[in-house]
């Protein structure tokens, strides 16, 4: 499958080691430029280009970058995917630390919905909780009872689909964790963030989420 990635900090660039290892025809881009991902590349085998070009042919795209550059994405980059595009948004809000004041979240948005209304595509929620290095170390077969879930939130429904598929791919369960409007249930400071946790148990956490978003990770 072609993807592309966009950011490759942590979470993309082990993304990056998983799929090419996988087999995956992968693309990826960062905001300094694709010369600035030639180590990456020599390891991986991916592609570096520009964010403008990562979702060029691409049946999936992973946008892993901080929240508050996500205006900044070329406008149009998207246009030359695949047909049924899936996007997945590994993003998190982090006003204090990093991403400052976003008016819309505060006041109750998603964070991915957000998302979505910036890049003009729908988006599907995953690895947003999860630790990088799990990437690489935790991955399990299918039926380990070491194996590890995630919640996929998401309104398209094929493309979510496609996305567990992915999931799984990878290494780890999946629990559906409903809509883009349901996916404050993941959102940092909740019982499933950061969670490493077997289906049972990430299906527990989502139903515990308080939907009140803690003093400590707003504005």
């Amino acid at each position: 499958m072609k993807i592309g990635i966009i950011g490759a900090g942590n979470i993309g660039g082990n993304l990056t080691r998983r799929l090419t290892a996988l087999g995956h025809d992968v693309s990826v881009a960062n905001s300094r430029g694709p010369h600035t991902l030639s180590a990456l590349a020599e390891e991986t085998g991916a592609t570096p280009v520009t964010v403008a070009e990562a979702a060029d042919g691409a049946q999936v795209v992973v946008v892993t970058i901080p929240l508050k550059h996500v205006p900044d994405l070329p406008k149009g980059f998207l246009d030359g995917a695949a047909d049924g595009l899936a996007v997945i948004d590994t993003g998190n809000y982090y006003p204090k630390e990093r991403d400052g004041r976003i008016d819309a979240i505060e006041e109750g948005l998603p964070e991915s919905r957000w998302t979505e209304q910036h890049i003009g595509h729908p988006v599907i929620k995953v690895f947003n909780g999860t630790y990088a290095q799990d990437l690489l170390e935790r991955p399990r077969p299918k039926g380990d009872p070491e194996r590890i879930a995630v919640p996929v939130a998401g309104d398209d429904a094929a493309a979510k689909q496609l996305v567990r598929e992915l999931v799984d791919e990878l290494g780890f369960d999946t629990v559906d964790a409903g809509g883009i409007d349901d996916s404050w249930r993941q959102q940092p400071a909740t019982p499933v963030y950061g969670l490493r946790g077997g289906v049972a148990e990430v299906t527990e956490a989502l139903a515990a989420a308080p939907r009140e978003r803690p003093a400590a990770h707003s504005f």
